[in-house]
Order: C-alpha cells, then structure tokens, then sequence
C-alpha cells in the first residue's frame, strides 16, 4: 500500500507543472550523443507524455556520431577545423541522408510506436531554417578556412511547425538549413532549437545530452542548478563554461533573448530526465533564466 501511496504522491507532485504548462510548447533537442544510448526509449515515453498532458512538445535532433560512424563505413575522411566538420559536397549528401532520413525517422517510428503522433521534417522544409555559410573568423584561429556546407541559422519561419502543433502532431527537426542559393546547409542542432524556440514563443528549451549540466569549476565541478543569463555570460568570459558545453549555453541565451521563459540542460543518459526535470520540484539539470 506505501508503494501505491508513493506513486501517487508523484502525481501529486507533477500537478501543479501540468496545469502550468498546459497548451504550452516545449522545445527539446535531443543531442546525437546521447541518441541510442538506454534511456532513449524512456526520453521517447516522456515526450508522448508530454503531449498527452497537454503540452506541446517540438523536437530537434542532432546526429553527428551516426554521420561519423557512415562517413567512415563509406571511406570518407572526417576532418574538424576549430570543433566544425568541414563539409564538402560529399560530405554534404551524407550529412542529409543521415540527418534528415536515419536519425529523423529512427524518432519518428519510435514517438508513433510509443503511441505519439509525429511527423519528421528538416529545417529545409517551409523553409523552416534560412541558413548562411558559416564564415571562420580571428577569433578562431583559422580565419579565412572554408569549411564548406556548414551553416549558421539567419531565420525562423515557424508557420510549418506551428501548423503541425495545431494538427497535434508532434514536429521531429533535423538541423538543415536552406541558403539563398538554394544549397542545404549543416546546422549546429543547439543552435537550431534555440532559435526554433525563440521563435515558436516556446515556454521552455530543454537540451538533452551526455553530461549533467553547467558544472562550476569544469568537468569536474559541483553542478549549478540555477543561474541566470547573465551569470552564464560571466562563467562563459572566465572560461569555467569552455568547449562543447559553449554552443548549448549560448542556444540557451539565444531561446531567452526570444522570450522564452526558461531553458534547462539535462543529462540524457538518464533514465526519464525529461519528466524529472519538468515535473518535479528538484529537477535534475541547469535551469538558465532570464
């Protein structure tokens, strides 16, 4: 009976996060690491759950250890320049099928399976991702190296998403964005949902990925729980936020500058982080406010 009990007492919990985010869009990005790891049919549950209770969730995915893992069965060199994939025209085509047809409709089978209804797109779609050639600069040490097809999101049509929300479909985004000159252009993923989020007036971002959030002192800090947009710039200037951890906090800043209310980044590899971090008091990340 105490077992019951305590299991009720996590409804109880939730309630109060349900009635608030009722009818309101939550963007996660489900980061290609932490895709395939097993807690990924979990995730998938939380994200029907979340549209079950009335939510409206939108998800955008990344990918890049499928497109390393196809690049390499197919002969391809991979080579990074300052943490970007230089892609050329071949790399280009596998970077899209992986991205847009692999890893999208993987989550779509799994959402349906799991009793959703989603439907897959790319940001190419609408155009839904406008997208420009990303250009090195000083800052980077590498200032004038052409890394190909790899783009920076210019803008956000939100009106193919947010046509899919009202149908009560669940939006699954691959990160591809569409040029003035017509070409397809890889995106940072965390980019794109920042301002996907931003964008579609989401209540909340949630980046799902391989560690536990902002940690204080570096790898092997105490994680923060709270902090503010501003603070985060400062953790950012002294070098505490560094490396791969920089594009997911500066999603973040991007989604609040939107008007987001809140953004969160949460460890994926757990086992229903989302529910834990949305529908409990603790949570279980970073939450970066405004």
């Amino acid at each position: 009976m105490q077992e019951l009990i305590a299991k009720a007492e996590v409804l109880v919990e939730a309630l109060p996060y349900i009635r608030s985010f009722y009818g309101k869009t939550v963007v996660v990005k489900y980061g290609g690491s932490a895709i395939g790891g097993a807690s990924i049919d979990s995730i998938i549950v939380d994200i029907v759950l979340m549209k079950y209770v009335g939510m409206n969730p939108v998800v955008v995915h990344g990918g890049g250890p499928a497109i390393s893992e196809t690049l390499g069965r197919l002969g391809i060199e991979t080579k990074f320049v300052h943490g970007l994939r230089v892609t050329d025209r071949e790399t280009m085509d596998v970077v899209e099928m992986v991205l847009a047809g692999r890893v999208n409709k993987d989550l779509v089978a799994r959402l349906t399976a799991a009793g959703g209804k989603a439907v897959g797109i790319s940001g190419k779609d609408g155009p839904t991702i406008t997208a420009r050639r990303k250009t090195l600069s000083h800052a980077d040490g590498e200032h004038g190296t052409d890394v190909g097809f790899v783009g920076e999101v210019e803008s956000v049509d939100p009106s193919l998403l947010a046509l899919l929300r009202s149908a009560e479909f669940i939006p699954v985004v691959a990160p591809l964005g569409l040029g003035e000159d017509g070409a397809a252009y890889n995106v940072n993923a965390d980019e794109a949902a920042g301002h996907i989020a931003g964008a579609l007036s989401a209540e909340k971002l949630v980046l799902l990925t391989d560690v536990p959030g902002v940690l204080k002192t570096g790898p092997d800090g105490e994680l923060i729980g709270q902090i503010t947009a501003n603070d985060t710039r400062k953790l950012i200037e002294d070098g505490v936020i560094s490396g791969g951890m920089i594009p997911k906090v500066e999603a973040c800043l991007t989604a609040l500058s939107g008007g987001v209310s809140k953004t969160h980044i949460i460890d994926g590899r757990i086992a229903h982080a989302l529910l834990l971090e949305i529908f409990t008091d603790k949570g279980i990340g970073t939450a970066i406010r405004p």
